[in-house]
């Protein structure tokens, strides 16, 4: 039960946490005043520089000039090895695995608007499961208009083509190879700024379209029913009460649409939701920084054998400074995702954790991280719970090259007449990245 209660109660956490600046920000009504008078940025919270956003101009990549644009070539190699490969529960499987990651990335260096592109890949290679192996690729532009120094609009594509991990819980565990899928995805956004208030908007369109999966006797294993397209629109609106602290409001909303029908006796899980929340975006001098929200969730589906999901609904980051080399990052959220378990239609999913990073030295970085996540299906008795922890260290020797060790677990226990599949999965990573 305490593992249950967990991440409800990080948010919670969070959100008493934010509450006392909150207060202490209402009776800054002067400073507020006089900082407009200076032409203040209201909504910055650049009081500190987390550990990863710091700037490292001695180990940063010149790149390659091409007239007003700058060209950033990259290739990382990983060397993995997972003692359960295949993510299953008796029988596990060690194997190493090599990932090759090339990305080229070209940005503007203008002095108003900006646009860049890039396109990356991971060509994955098993030592003794060759069926394992894969070739994962994404590419996409995104761009900046300045319309005014307080209006903007931005706009970015993407596409790729990727393999579903052994872990995920909507992967079937049947397949002689893992799933692969494509996913198209564009977003439109654009934000004002006039005195205390700032407005913005935010439109995304997601398209999944995956590839059937075949079990080792060669039978098909049918993936149209998960094919499907997501349409969302977001509005938000923040007041400045302080130079820093603002209060918010935001409203999204969203459509699902699947292609097909999940079998001749259940319907496709077509639905629509929406999301609202209300939160504080602040920065405690230069000790604490964040946005804390909360509201209600709800997405109902067309067919009435998908029981509708609602209920509370959270987003949480905040970083704590304790120290300039160090940061402390906290996160939580409560949403609602797609399922893609036969008989359901959506699952509420919990999750918080926390992360820690610290500048042993300037070029070499260490990281902790522990996360918590629980999925509670609708339609179905199916209860999944995840356990993920990590270490690593990163030591950066030039402005071109940089070497990286990281060990991590993911464990998942899941219960219920329809609970899925109980492992843990132990990985050891060790990787090195070329730039230019």
């Amino acid at each position: 039960m305490r593992i249950r209660n967990r991440p409800i109660s990080v948010l919670l956490s969070l959100l008493a946490l934010s509450s006392a600046s909150v207060v202490q920000a209402q009776t800054a009504a002067s400073t507020l005043n006089a900082a407009q008078g200076q032409g203040v940025d209201l909504f910055a919270r650049d009081r500190n520089v987390s550990v990863r956003e710091r700037p490292r101009p001695e180990y940063e990549a010149l790149g390659l000039s091409a007239g007003t644009f700058a060209v950033y070539p990259l290739i990382q190699i990983d060397a993995e090895n997972s003692d359960n490969v295949f993510a299953t529960a008796i029988g596990e499987q060690n194997d190493w695995i090599v990932h090759f990651k090339p990305e080229v990335a070209i940005e503007s260096g203008w002095s108003r608007h900006s646009l860049s592109a890039y396109a990356r890949a991971d060509i994955a290679r098993y030592q003794d499961f060759d069926g394992e192996n894969h070739e994962d690729w994404d590419l996409g532009a995104n761009g900046r208009l300045d319309i005014t120094r307080a209006t903007n609009v931005a706009a970015g594509f993407n596409f790729a083509s990727q393999t579903e991990p052994r872990t995920s819980s909507n992967a079937p565990a049947s397949t002689r190879e893992p799933v692969r899928y494509d996913l198209t995805s564009s977003y439109l956004a654009a934000s004002h700024v006039s005195g205390r208030v700032k407005v913005s908007a935010r439109g995304d369109i997601r398209e999944f379209d995956y590839e059937d999966g075949v079990t080792l006797a060669g039978v098909v294993v049918d993936q149209d029913n998960r094919d499907r397209t997501l349409t969302s629109l977001t509005g938000r609106a923040d007041l400045a009460i302080s130079p820093a602290t603002a209060l918010f409001v935001q409203a999204t909303t969203n459509k699902r649409d699947y292609d097909t029908a999940v079998s001749a006796a259940l319907p496709a899980r077509d639905s629509d939701g929406y999301e609202i929340l209300a939160g504080a975006n602040f920065e405690v001098g230069a000790v604490m920084r964040g946005e804390i929200a909360a509201g209600y969730i709800v997405q109902e589906f067309d067919a009435a054998v998908y029981d509708q999901i609602d209920g509370f609904g959270a987003r949480a980051q905040l970083e704590w400074f304790p120290t300039q080399l160090t940061t402390v990052t906290a996160y939580g959220s409560r949403t609602i995702e797609d399922s893609g378990i036969v008989g359901s239609g959506g699952y509420l999913s919990s999750s918080a954790g926390v992360r820690i990073d610290h500048e042993l030295m300037r070029n070499v970085l260490l990281n902790a991280e522990a996360s918590l996540s629980r999925d509670e299906y609708e339609g179905i008795d199916r209860e999944d719970e995840r356990v993920q922890l990590s270490v690593g260290g990163t030591y950066l020797m030039n402005r071109n090259l940089g070497l990286s060790l990281s060990a991590s677990r993911f464990e998942q226990t899941s219960s219920g007449l329809a609970g899925g599949a109980e492992f843990d999965v132990n990985r050891l990573t060790a990787t090195l990245v070329a730039q230019f």
